[in-house]
C-alpha cells in the first residue's frame, strides 16, 4: 500500500448543529458544521417545519419564473411568426412569385389571405401567378402556422 495517500483522520472530531446540539465522532475534517441532527429533525422530534437551509424554494420560483418568461417568448415569437404583416418576400418563394403579387399590390399575408378567401381563381387572375405558384404559397403559409380559408364548394367541385 502507498503511504502518505490517505487523509488525516481525527477520531476526536467535533460535530456542531445549527440548534446547538454537538457531538464528538471521528472524521477526516477536525471540526464540522451540520443545519440539522436528530436533536432538532421533525422525524426524530414530531414538530413540523420547513427545512430550507439551502434555497431550494427560492431555486424553484427562480426557475418557475424562468420557465414563465420562456413560454411568453415563446408565444410572442409564435404569434409574430403568424403576423398578417409579415411580407411574402420572407416566405422563401421564388422572386417571380414575389414580384407577380407585388405587382398586383399584395405585400403581405394578410393581403394574401384576404385574397385567397375570395378564392383560389382570385388569386389564379393575377398575371404572372399559376398553380405552382398559388401551391407553393399556401404551403409556405401553412407551414408557418397561418390559417387558410377554405377553398369555396364549387371551386372544390371543379378542382376534381
Amino acid at each position: 500500500m502507498k503511504e502518505a495517500i490517505h487523509p488525516k483522520y481525527f477520531a476526536d472530531a467535533k460535530v456542531t448543529c445549527a440548534c446547538g446540539n454537538s457531538w464528538t465522532t471521528g472524521s477526516t475534517k477536525q471540526e464540522l458544521r451540520v443545519d440539522i441532527c436528530s436533536a432538532c429533525h421533525p422525524f426524530y422530534t414530531g414538530v413540523q417545519r420547513i427545512v430550507d437551509t439551502e434555497g431550494q424554494v427560492d431555486r424553484f420560483y427562480k426557475r418557475l419564473e424562468v420557465r414563465n418568461k420562456h413560454k411568453e417568448e415563446l408565444e410572442a415569437k409564435s404569434a409574430a411568426q403568424t403576423s398578417p404583416e409579415r411580407t411574402l418576400a420572407e416566405l422563401d418563394l421564388s422572386k417571380r412569385t414575389v414580384d407577380a403579387y407585388k405587382k398586383a399590390g399584395i405585400e403581405n399575408a394578410g393581403q394574401f389571405i384576404q385574397l385567397l378567401a375570395q378564392g383560389d381563381q382570385a388569386v389564379l387572375e393575377i398575371d404572372g401567378v399559376g398553380a405552382k405558384a398559388l401551391a407553393d404559397t399556401k404551403k409556405a403559409l401553412r407551414r408557418l402556422g397561418y390559417d387558410l380559408p377554405e377553398a369555396a364548394p364549387a371551386e372544390a367541385e371543379a378542382a376534381e
